[in-house]
Order: C-alpha cells, then structure tokens, then sequence
C-alpha cells in the first residue's frame, strides 16, 4: 500500500468490528432480560403477537381472581344459610314436641315458643349480617327486581338471568294445557238424593277405601247417611289421604266429588269398594273418573265392578316460558337455559286457563360475577340469592316463618301445628333448595372457570413465551461465537491501523 490518506483496511475493519458489538450488546441484553423481544426492531411481528398474548394472560388472570372471589362469597353465604338451617330442624322439634299436648304442660310449651321466638330473631340477624366486604348476601341485596307482576301468578323464582346494561327482560308464560286435580264422583241414588241409600235397609253399611299420595283410609258409612257427613268425613283425614271431598247436586240427583288436595301428576284419587254389608244393595250407587274438574262427564262404573281400585290422576301444567317449553309439576312452571332459569307458580285460575300470561318483568339484580377474560354478557355468570328473613321463608299458601312467633296464628302455645309444620317443611326446603342452587354454581360454573382458565393461562403463558422468551442455550453460543469475533476483530482492526506505517520506509 502506498496510500495514506485513506486506510481502506481500517475502515472495512471498524465496520466489522462496529457489526460485531452490536451483536455482542444484543446477546447481552437478551441474556440479561431473559427476552428475547426487547423492543419493536428486534421482531415486529413477533413483538405485536407477544403484546396481544401478554393483554391475553393479564386477562385470563384477572378472571381466575373473579372466579376465586366468587368462590369465597358463596363460601360465605353458604356458611349463613347452614346455621339457617339448623335453627329450622331445631323449630321443626319443637314444633313436633309441642303437639304432644296432653303430655306437655302450658309452661313447656311457652318455653318452647320463647326459644322459637329467639330462633326467628337469629335467622333474621343472620339474614341481615352475612356479609362480604360489606355486601350483604342474604338479605335480597343480590335478588332479583321485578315489575308488573301479573295476578295470575302465585309464586316465582328467579334464581338465574342473564341481563346486560340497562337491559329488562319480560316473562311471558303461554299456558297450552291446565293443570287438573285427580278427580273422582261418587254419586247418590237417581233423584235429588242427598244421602246413601241402601234401599231403606238401615243396617246396610257402605265400606270403601280411599287413597292419594299421601296415603290411604278406609271409611265405613251407614246407610242414610248425608253426602254432607260422608264429605266431612273424609275431609277429617285429607292432610292424611292428600284427598279432599265437596259435595255438589245435579238435576239428576247428588254427588260426593273426590279430589286430590294438589294439582299435577304426582296427585291422584284411588277409590275401592271393601264391603256393602247385607247385600240390599241400590245399583243407583256408582263412581265415576272424570278429566272436568267440576262436570261429572266421565264415563261411570257401578259400584258392583268397583272391587278393583277406580283411579284418576292429576295433570301437570304445560306451559312455554318465553318461548321454551317449560318443565312442569302442579301449578309450576320452570325453564333453565343460559340467559334465563325461572320458575312460575300460577294461580288456580291462571293453571287453569289456556292462554298467554304477561307474568312481570325482570328489571335487574341478581348477584353478577366476570368469570371470563372479557367482559361481555357470555363470559357473565349471575345467580339470585333472595332474602332469607323469618318473614320470607314459605309461601303464600300455608304461610310464612315468622307466623310462628308468640301471638302469630300457628304459635305453638295456642296456634295451628300442623299449618306450622307445613311452613317449617317448606322454610327447610327454600333454604336447602338455595343452598343447592349455590353449591351447584361454585361447583359446576365457578369451579369449572377456575379450571379452564387455568388451563388457558398456561397455554397462553406458553405461546407468549415462545415468542417473546430468550433461549439461553442458543443465545449462549451467539453471545460466545459475538465475543471472539469481536476479539478477532479488535485484533484486524489494530493490524490495518499498523498497516500504513510500511510508507515510512520509503522514506529511509
């Protein structure tokens, strides 16, 4: 070379070695972060991948905290409704214990009623205390609101709905077939007879067997005995047989109507001929089964082909709930699906006129949980948990908890038991059927998040890391092969600078 001015060799040199530290200070870095995506020059694409997985993952965590969240408020207000529950097994033995009247001194019994009236007060406070970071939980803070309720309904439960902002959703129950008594006619002797008759023979006796879903009683009537007295009979032991009788008259003579005490298909009236005593019997005498509650329009049986058991069986209401065919038994109504689990409870009339029913309007509540990575209505999860005071624990039809307390109708002192046992039976199973409600919800919704949430987590913490994580052993061996090419090119780079200095030997 016999230029100097500009050493070629050195420059191509410092390009070299400038290349080479780069490299060095990238494998460096990566090596320090553990990433290998530091910035948007190292991998663009992968770096927009990386950033929508991470949004994934911060997400996909935040649901699994909701879940978890969820999970402990149900823990809590199932932990309410248990001691609920064992205060109304412990009114339920007292309710028993103070039937024994004839062992049971007017003092025990009012011991009784105070421990009961301390009771209500108990389930109250725990209605009003159960609490989560200050959110009551079981006094109908998460209960669902509703509007415009129609008169033919009863009763409901909503115990899910699915609403989005500002959203209502109306209940709409089209009744397609009524719900029916078993129904059973006893009829007199033809004319306007209003009592058996056995063709004037007085010892003849009548003795027949009735049956409903409760159980059976065998009764035994003389003859000329009223139809009145033959109803009131029955009547005597309906909470036993689950049947009922009303007495009716028709130009063609009187009738004693049978009929079970509730609607639907688990209700029915079986009726069965034991004995006619002396065999004077008036053929006039038969039982008919009827599908009409209130027409004797069945075909009728003589009394004599009556050994075997005529039976008739109550019908369920068939209903559409918002255009789903509901689920029935009795009176009431239910449909569940994702965005809405109702049940309705209709009025006698209402069970049994076809036709569509406006029930209400469900304006909002419910307690609301996010149990997915976004926030929209598919990923939202809400449950009803009504409020559990003495005053709302049973129904409209026996009555209410807290008629119970001293003074109320079915105190145990001086009141109606077994209206009071009733109201306690269906107190126990409100609670129960709630606490089922909630157990399968943390079970099978809140449970089941947490679990494919958590496998989502990992699956995207695993395709984040792939994109965005260094591989040490790789980069290793960059950060070795970077560092002696800097060295070799540390040492060219002295060697070119040396190079220009063999001019001075021209110069001798």
């Amino acid at each position: 070379m016999s230029r100097i001015n500009t050493n070629v060799q050195s420059l191509l040199a410092q390009r070299i070695l400038g290349q080479q530290n780069h490299d060095l200070t990238k494998s460096l870095e990566r090596l320090s972060t553990g990433l290998r995506i530091n910035r948007g020059a190292d991998d663009p694409a992968g770096l927009i991948a990386s950033e929508a997985l991470r949004s994934e993952k911060a997400s996909l965590s935040a649901a699994i905290g909701n879940a978890e969240r969820a999970d402990q408020v149900i823990n809590i207000a199932e932990g309410g409704l248990q001691e609920i529950n064992s205060l109304l097994v412990e009114i339920q033995s007292l309710v028993t214990e103070s039937a024994n009247s004839a062992g049971l001194s007017l003092e025990e019994k009012k011991a009784n009623q105070l421990q009961i009236d301390s009771i209500l007060q108990s389930i109250d406070r725990i209605s009003a205390a159960t609490s989560f970071q200050g959110s009551k939980l079981l006094n109908g803070t998460y209960d669902f609101t509703i509007t415009n309720q129609a008169t033919t309904i009863d009763d409901f439960d909503i115990n899910a709905a699915k609403l989005s902002s500002n959203e209502t959703r109306a209940v709409q129950v089209v009744v397609t077939a009524s719900a029916q008594h078993g129904s059973l006619f006893l009829s007199a002797a033809p004319g306007a007879a209003t009592a058996l008759d056995f063709g004037g023979n007085a010892a003849e006796r009548f003795v027949f067997e009735i049956a409903g879903s409760k159980g059976s009683r065998e009764f035994s009537f003389a003859s000329g005995t009223t139809l009145a007295n033959v109803a009131t009979g029955i009547n005597t032991f309906k909470e036993v047989t689950g049947v009922s009788a009303v007495v009716s008259a028709t130009a063609g003579g009187g009738y004693v109507k049978f009929r079970s005490t509730e609607f639907g298909s688990d209700h029915f009236v079986s009726f069965k001929l034991v004995d006619r005593a002396g065999g004077n019997y008036n053929a006039g005498l038969e039982a008919g089964a009827t599908a009409d509650e209130d027409a004797q329009s069945g075909t009728a049986t003589t009394l004599a082909n009556a050994t075997n058991a005529i039976r008739d069986t109550g019908q369920d209401v068939s209903a559409i709930i918002n255009g789903i065919l509901s689920t029935a038994n009795g009176k009431v109504a239910r449909i569940n699906t994702d965005f809405l689990d109702v049940s309705v409870e209709l009025t006698n009339a209402g069970a049994q006129a076809l036709g569509s029913i406006a029930a209400f309007t469900i304006t909002g509540g419910g307690a609301k949980f996010n149990l997915g990575p976004s926030v929209d209505i598919t990923n939202q999860a809400s449950i009803g948990v009504q409020n559990v005071a003495a005053r709302n624990l049973g129904d409209v039809t026996s009555g209410y908890l807290d008629d119970l307390g001293t003074g109320k109708l079915n105190n145990v002192v001086d009141g109606n038991l077994e209206t009071g046992q009733k109201i306690v039976d269906n107190a126990i199973a409100q609670i129960s059927d709630l606490r089922g409600r909630l157990g399968a919800f943390q079970k099978n919704i809140v449970g089941a998040s947490i679990r494919s949430l958590g496998v989502a987590l990992e699956n995207t913490s695993a395709a984040e890391s792939s994109i965005r994580d260094t591989d040490f052993a790789e980069e290793t061996a960059t950060l070795t092969r970077s560092q002696i090419l800097v060295q070799a090119a540390t040492n060219v780079l002295a060697i070119a600078n040396a190079q220009p200095q063999s001019v001075l030997a021209l110069l001798g």
